[in-house]
């Protein structure tokens, strides 16, 4: 992490093991040039907590939401919404068309209820190749992982390197909030709620791919519900099963 850093992760691992959220931030924004750092969010609470704090911080930081091509429209208007309250620009990254027609001509739209590695390569085309292109320049990135979220995240850092984006910084500022505190943030801060988890939703990624929980299941049990014995993962944070190549 030397080149990134100057620092060893073990160091920065222990320095903010337990350090509140903004002081993460800020020390993100403080240390990475405003066009070599970046906050990604799906727009969940966790990343709209986190574009938060940081617009507090630095109001011309980069924030950068993924539109897959299959968001509920929920979710479409809740980015126009938190434009509106921010008053800020929030980027749009898309899939490359030229690299997802083929896989939409050869498998069909719905080819992620065929197969887990048609889903993973859905997840691919849509939502991990635009991240990677948003990511080409970038020596770090802030993302709303955290601990509670699922068994796969329970032990996700506050900082790591981030291997699958050659080695950059990975920063999860809310790694040890629970769903209640990040709620709680939004509501003492007069921020909208995505609409989605006044129905039951817990985890809001893809139309076709979330539905709301039932008593009793993990955060991430909507997603890709029809799965078994797979870790509830798009590939951003990591690959549950081996992409084939399936165009």
């Amino acid at each position: 992490m030397t080149s990134v850093t100057t620092e060893p992760i073990a160091e920065l691992q222990r320095r903010f093991a337990d350090a509140p959220a903004t002081e993460v931030i800020r020390w993100v924004i403080e240390r990475f040039p405003r066009e070599r750092r970046v906050v990604v969010t799906s727009l969940q609470a966790e990343g709209t907590a986190i574009a938060d704090m940081a617009f507090g911080i630095d109001p011309a930081i980069r924030v950068v939401t993924i539109d897959t091509g299959r968001l509920p429209e929920e979710t479409l208007e809740y980015l126009d919404a938190l434009r509106r309250h921010w008053g800020r620009e929030i980027e749009v990254a898309v899939p490359d068309p030229r690299e997802l027609d083929p896989f939409l001509t050869r498998n069909g739209a719905n080819a992620f209820y065929n197969s887990v590695q048609l889903r993973l390569r859905c997840c691919e085309l849509r939502k991990v190749r635009p991240l990677n292109r948003v990511l080409a320049g970038a020596d770090c990135w802030i993302s709303g992982l955290r601990r509670s979220q699922s068994e796969h995240r329970a032990d996700v850092p506050v900082l790591a390197e981030d291997a699958e984006h050659n080695g950059i910084l990975q920063v999860n500022p809310l790694a040890h909030w629970s769903a209640d505190e990040v709620r709680a943030y939004l509501t003492d801060r007069g921020i909208p709620l995505h609409p989605l988890y006044a129905r039951g939703y817990t985890s809001i990624g893809c139309a076709p791919c979330t539905r709301a929980v039932q008593p009793g299941e993990d955060e991430r049990a909507g997603r890709w519900w029809w799965e078994t014995g797979v870790a509830k993962e798009c590939g951003i944070h990591g690959r549950p099963a081996l992409l084939e190549a399936t165009g």
